[in-house]
């Protein structure tokens, strides 16, 4: 084998470089992970901006596709803490429920539409995101159910009929 590094996973799409580092923000923001007290959401992109761009820059296609499996991870901890009727007492609590949703649906599209892409690439890409695949396609039906619960709908308590 040569000693170039495999770049055809660089030129799949730009929208996890481009869209992804704030909404993992927020994801992380939400979820209180490894957030110090002072970060603010700006700082907490910029961050994230930049850890993308590392990964971009000097990276492998496996430590890519390992950011992802993490941001996969944070999507699905929003969603089960969404889909929970009240955390358990000292579990992490979502903070701001709609925005980490509004989040964790952005992250799951790009990701999605990302690993669905691999087919078309050479290597275990595809193979490998197999698992994460399966558990975006889940959340986004619990998130894209939850977006549609969420719109006011009449009641007999309103006078309106449903």
């Amino acid at each position: 084998m040569s000693g170039r590094r495999h770049l055809a996973w660089l030129g799949l799409t730009p929208e996890p470089e481009r869209e992804l580092p704030a909404a993992v923000a927020a994801l992380r923001a939400s979820l209180d992970t490894a957030r110090p007290p002072s970060a603010g959401p700006a700082r907490l992109a910029s961050a994230e901006r930049r850890r993308v761009e590392r990964l971009v820059l000097r990276g492998s296609r496996h430590s890519w596709l390992r950011y992802l499996a993490e941001v996969t991870a944070l999507v699905t901890a929003v969603t089960d803490r969404l889909d929970e009727p009240t955390a358990p007492e000292g579990a992490t609590r979502v903070t701001d429920a709609d925005a980490s949703a509004s989040a964790a649906l952005l992250a799951a599209e790009v990701i999605l539409d990302h690993h669905r892409m691999l087919i078309g690439l050479p290597g275990a890409g595809y193979g490998r995101t197999a698992r994460d695949r399966a558990e975006l396609e889940n959340a986004l039906r619990l998130l894209r159910g939850r977006s549609r619960i969420a719109e006011p709908t009449p009641t007999a308590r309103t006078g309106e009929g449903r």
